[in-house]
């Protein structure tokens, strides 16, 4: 993913002032994250496409403190929990709990309830636990002994997961990869970058104080912002290019199972989010380019005797891109 290029735009006062906020905020996170900038990206296309955020990094790259310093950026509630092997469904959902002084039983919200939530290393705890998420990240509500409750909007899930170790892991399912709107695979920083990462450690840097992170958008931008990212307009020809990549995926000798019309309509939103954030009112062929492979790597299985020799999700969508036809 690159960083957009602003273009000329005439869009209403509200919708500009949002997007300088953004563009604020992506400039505050790097206070106190050092690169990772189309990391920063995939999280705020998600919050203008109400959707969610798997991040994925071997340790030490800073998955936590991104999703940390977004949140005091955005002065967003958050919280977040610790997957692990013990964790259950009502630690993160809540549960009924009997209070003795009214002879009632009373709802204690659990974690959930918040504007930006925190699954850290969400493969650590067992698919019982995972899947008490699937109705929240899908519905924005938890239902706990029949009863639906609401949860707050905006309602966002960021997730991080490590792509190295796997013992005491349990894959994430199909049903909620899909879930994700966008992968993020975040890097090791290049040498540059973590000089950087360094000099500022030694001149007192502490990840766990983040009061140096101002907050520069709220509620309201968000709002504004979303309402401008669905006036975006889409071309026929673009809504067929879309389609044409997700199902090429479909038919790839290396796919078990291609992008779905889920994925294909996830594409759709991170592509509208994309143009608006560059100054647009309207998508092209590049920004489907740019956003394909964060939206649709996770949809998508491989063949076994594909990944013995050695095809990745990324390898594949990058050679679908090089053969469907890009609209003119």
């Amino acid at each position: 993913m690159t960083e957009p290029v602003p273009t000329d735009a005439a869009p209403d006062g509200s919708a500009e002032a949002a997007r300088e906020a953004l563009t604020a905020l992506r400039q505050e996170v790097a206070k106190a994250v050092v690169g990772q900038d189309a990391a920063v990206t995939g999280l705020v296309i998600a919050l203008l496409s109400r959707g969610h955020v798997l991040l994925e990094g071997v340790p030490g790259v800073a998955k936590t403190l991104l999703v940390r310093s977004l949140a005091a950026a955005l002065s967003l509630d958050s919280k977040r929990v610790q997957f692990t092997p013990d964790l259950m469904p009502g630690d993160v959902t809540g549960s009924l709990v009997y209070d003795t002084r009214t002879a009632n039983f009373e709802f204690h919200a659990g974690p959930v309830f918040t504007n930006l939530l925190l699954a850290d290393e969400i493969n650590r705890t067992p698919p019982k636990t995972q899947a008490s998420l699937l109705e929240a990240m899908e519905e924005r509500q938890v239902s706990v002994e029949g009863a639906a409750r609401a949860l707050p909007d905006p309602f966002v899930v960021a997730a991080t997961q490590n792509p190295i170790e796997y013992e005491g892991t349990y894959p994430l399912p199909e049903a909620q990869l899909d879930r994700f709107l966008v992968k993020i695979v975040m890097r090791l920083p290049e040498r540059e970058e973590e000089v950087s990462i360094l000099r500022r450690h030694a001149e007192g840097f502490d990840p766990r104080d983040l009061s140096g992170v101002k907050p520069v958008a709220g509620p309201a931008d968000l709002a504004a912002a979303r309402a401008a990212v669905q006036r975006v307009r889409m071309a026929d020809e673009v809504t067929g290019y879309i389609v044409d990549l997700c199902r090429a995926t479909r038919t790839s000798p290396s796919a078990r199972l291609g992008v779905s019309p889920r994925g294909a309509t996830a594409l759709l939103r991170t592509s509208r989010a994309w143009a608006w954030l560059s100054g647009r009112d309207y998508v092209t062929p590049d920004d489907v380019k740019a956003l394909a492979k964060s939206t649709l790597r996770h949809r998508l299985q491989l063949r076994p005797e594909a990944e013995l020799e050695g095809v990745t999700a990324d390898g594949l969508l990058d050679g679908v891109l090089a053969s469907v036809p890009v609209p003119r």
